[in-house]
């Protein structure tokens, strides 16, 4: 398949976050953010987040982005697809909502522009994946699905409406309206089965991908594994719902469903997170999104741009030079990488032949060297 290239080649931020000011010309291969931790490195490369997702990665919280005592913010990226020119601009004043344009054109709906621009980010706080509940592995799932199918994402809005629906009937006083809780069981059923095909084809094609790149990283030293687990297995949805229904009643809420989901992440056949060491607990992460950025690139129509954000921390030297030799490659469009540690940086830009720009991040202010 042929794979079309998105290049970020300007971007324009202004109150984001502590970056009060900053407008960017990139390189269309390697950029590279050097500065001490809550210099606004990570802003930056948040920013971009911003202009794919239509939301910060670390903030669910779209008014808590705004830089302090300011009013509003913009968000500006001017990319090429395929050597077509895409402006993407993003703006919100406090206590509005925001506003997203492709081409000065705004969306109706924020969901038509997910995938438009794919992107993968490599962060500390993936940790959470293995540390965290299954939600956030759940996360995982409908990040990368949503990119590839926006059907996904209607499906998953109709099922959380007939959870929440079906939830609050179960925690009324009175006896709840039989007949109600079936609509909303029936919704919940059918929707959630679509939802487990895709999950279940998405673990199926994400699970060698994770294990090859795991098994260079760490240089074959361990074996790791992904299980999926739904309630879908147990049967048709609809009967695993409705059976306890009674008990559902109890508690309040609904037990069983694809809310429920989870992946298991086992190394040596055990827990990662009760056996794993730092290492490879960061080796995992890497792997998963690494493999993550790879299925997307086999499936979408463009390259994602991948965001590295400090990434070589608690990894040993043998396993960061794996990385560097991954990441300098040909398979890889776009990058943007932040680190406090010049090494790292020089260090990969040296096995690169790749064009690459350097920025100093200080207090909020963005310096090329």
């Amino acid at each position: 398949m042929y794979l079309c290239t998105v290049i970020l080649e300007k971007l324009t931020i202004l109150n984001y976050k502590n970056i009060a000011e900053a407008t960017l010309q990139l390189s269309p291969k390697m950029n590279c953010f050097i500065g001490h931790n809550g210099a606004g490195k990570t802003n930056v490369l948040d920013s971009v987040y911003f202009l794919s997702f239509c939301h910060s990665a670390s903030n669910p919280i779209d008014q808590q982005v705004i830089r302090h005592n300011e009013e509003f913010l913009m968000l500006e990226g001017l990319y090429t697809n395929d050597g077509e020119p895409l402006s993407i601009a993003c703006g919100m004043k406090r206590g509005q909502k925001k506003h997203f344009k492709r081409n000065k054109k705004e969306y109706k709906r924020l969901s038509e522009h997910i995938g438009l621009i794919p992107i993968v980010m490599i962060s500390p706080a993936d940790t959470y994946l293995i540390e965290g509940g299954s939600e956030e592995r759940r996360r995982l799932m409908d990040v990368v699905i949503a990119q590839t199918d926006h059907t996904y994402i209607d499906a998953l809005t109709r099922y959380n409406k007939a959870l929440q629906q079906r939830n609050t009937l179960l925690k009324q006083e009175e006896e709840p309206d039989a007949e109600m809780l079936s609509i909303f069981e029936e919704q919940m059923a059918s929707t959630g089965e679509a939802i487990y095909r895709q999950r279940s084809h998405f673990t199926e094609q994400l699970t060698p991908l994770f294990q090859q790149f795991y098994e260079r990283i760490s240089g074959g030293h361990e074996q790791v594994s992904l299980t999926y687990t739904s309630h879908c297995q147990r049967g048709p949805l609809l009967d695993v719902i409705q059976r306890d229904r009674m008990k559902d009643r109890a508690v309040g809420y609904s037990l069983h469903g694809i809310h429920r989901d989870d992946l298991e992440i086992m190394l040596d056949g055990h827990s990662l997170k009760r056996e794993g060491s730092q290492g490879q607990q960061k080796t995992f992460v890497i792997s998963l999104k690494l493999a993550q950025f790879e299925l997307l690139r086999r499936v979408m129509p463009t390259t994602p741009l991948l965001l590295l954000d400090d990434i070589f921390d608690k990894l040993d030297a043998q396993r960061v030079e794996q990385i560097v030799s991954l990441v300098s490659g040909d398979d890889f469009g776009q990058i943007f990488m932040t680190d406090t540690n010049r090494e790292h940086l020089d260090q990969i830009l040296a096995s690169s032949s790749h064009d690459y720009h350097i920025y100093n991040v200080e207090d909020g202010n963005i310096v090329q060297t």
